[in-house]
């Protein structure tokens, strides 16, 4: 739902938290998804429909990759909640 942009202010970049439109956040998702998929192991899945199966179960089930992306994004938009009055 939200991520942090870079906004250059005075000299200093912040990092301002913006809400993600519908669009984004589906690209961003799928994105997300098929990254994931390509950094599992070789060893484990031999096809890339393999990978990306086992990742969409993940994800599915609230767990992997992905969904610790997402988690990583939306954190860093709450820690930086403070440059909010940057947003325009």
């Amino acid at each position: 739902m939200m991520e942090v942009r870079p906004r250059r202010i005075g000299g200093a970049a912040y990092q301002v938290p913006m809400p993600v439109k519908a669009d984004r956040r589906e690209a961003l998702a799928i994105r997300w998804l098929i990254q994931a998929a390509q950094r599992k192991s070789n060893k484990e899945y031999h096809y890339f429909w393999q990978k990306l199966a086992a990742e969409i179960q993940d994800a599915f089930h609230n767990t992997g990759a992905a969904i610790k992306k997402k988690q990583d994004v939306y954190k860093m938009a709450e820690a930086n909640k403070a440059f909010a009055h940057f947003r325009w």
